[in-house]
């Protein structure tokens, strides 16, 4: 008996799978080299070269220098690290700006600096899920940090990043953004971005789980959360986890490598998907940019029916309604009623993200699903 068809999978920006060179180049630092990197002998130096080795992949391709890449645990680590280090740091300055369509790792802790005695302004997106510069600029008033994500983890919608920075800038202000959903997908340059710090998250770009980084460029003022011995050069305290910093430089290597070939093949395979969902369900909407987002996300609302009852009825796709870190429950996304959805289109909304494995009969079968289960939650069919 043949075994049961895995569902297409839908959810890249979930997560994604390891990639094979990914799993070659860990397996010596989980089995032979399991030397700790702060050891001099040579099963330490050896495990500090793999090490460095990684971080120099890193910068490569976040175009910066190799000692302005921290490693961390996620993703989730490197934005607490950026945004509450700076607040430690600047202890001066009381106020951080943000925007309403961050990552719970952003927004959870924004909050929690609220509650400490810091003001905290929340940056409004318009219908397509951008932040307005003018907004930007009237908000920064003896502010420590502004930080908005430079990818949105629903709908993918690209910020203007580098017109924030430069707001930023001309008024004292520090910037950080979460770019653990673009980076990997389309070209990330921290010089181009004119940030002072950028998160980035392993398991977005088919390397291990638990393992991130920071970039922080040098001379930016950032205290540790940890207290601990001098590992990452005093900010982030810890034995590395060097099987899985390994894995993360050699993803970034191969991100680096074929980046635009993938980007532009994915951004085909999106569209197609887009066609064919149009053809089969009458008044279906994008949420989101038309073209300033991520090659490989499209979110769309499904006209009366929810997306978690959608999905329910469609067992042949994985995909989800929204951040896989706040899933669960029958509510509208947040991000989708910021741009101005009713909660009753909302309550449609679908987040089909594809990856490196994703293929044309993928798209086809999955539209095709899609579009028979919508017809038959609707009485169509």
């Amino acid at each position: 008996m043949n075994a049961p068809r895995d569902p297409i999978y839908l959810d890249y920006n979930a997560t994604t799978p390891l990639l094979p060179e990914v799993v070659d180049a860990m397996l010596p630092y989980l089995r032979a080299h399991f030397g700790n990197p702060s050891s001099t002998h040579v099963y330490g130096r050896r495990a500090r070269a793999a090490v460095e080795l990684a971080r120099q992949r890193v910068a490569a391709l976040l175009g910066c220098a190799a000692d302005e890449v921290f490693f961390t645990s996620g993703g989730t680590e490197a934005n607490n690290l950026a945004i509450r280090g700076v607040a430690e740091a600047c202890p001066d300055r009381r106020h951080i700006v943000t925007s309403v369509i961050e990552h719970p790792a952003t927004a959870s802790l924004c909050q929690w600096l609220a509650r400490h005695g810091y003001r905290l302004s929340r940056l409004r997106v318009d219908a397509l899920g951008r932040v307005c510069l003018d907004d930007v600029t009237a908000a920064i008033d003896d502010t420590a940090l502004v930080t908005v994500m430079h990818a949105n983890n629903e709908t993918g919608v690209l910020q203007p990043i580098a017109g924030i920075a430069r707001a930023a800038r001309a008024r004292g202000a520090l910037v950080h953004t979460d770019a653990a959903q673009s980076v990997g997908k389309i070209r990330v340059d921290v010089g181009a971005l004119e940030v002072d710090l950028l998160s980035v998250a392993g398991h977005k770009l088919y390397a291990p789980k638990g393992v991130g980084a920071l970039y922080v460029r040098r001379g930016t003022p950032l205290a540790p959360l940890l207290l601990g011995a001098a590992h990452e050069r005093g900010l982030r305290p810890g034995t590395e986890n060097v099987a899985s910093i390994v894995g993360l430089g050699v993803a970034c290597e191969r991100a680096l490598h074929d980046l635009d070939a993938i980007a532009q093949r994915l951004r085909a395979l999106r569209d197609q998907l887009w066609t064919l969902l149009c053809a089969r369900v009458p008044g279906i909407a994008l949420n989101g940019h038309p073209d300033q987002r991520l090659p490989n996300t499209l979110n769309v609302r499904f006209p009366g029916v929810s997306g978690n009852a959608l999905l329910q009825h469609t067992p042949e796709v994985a995909a989800s309604t929204g951040s896989a870190c706040h899933a669960g429950g029958e509510s509208a996304s947040t991000v989708v009623l910021a741009m101005g959805v009713s909660p009753t289109e909302a309550i449609g909304s679908v987040r089909l993200t594809l990856g490196r494995s994703t293929t044309e009969d993928d798209v086809a079968r999955a539209a095709d699903a899609l579009a028979r289960a919508w017809a038959r939650l609707r009485g169509d069919a």
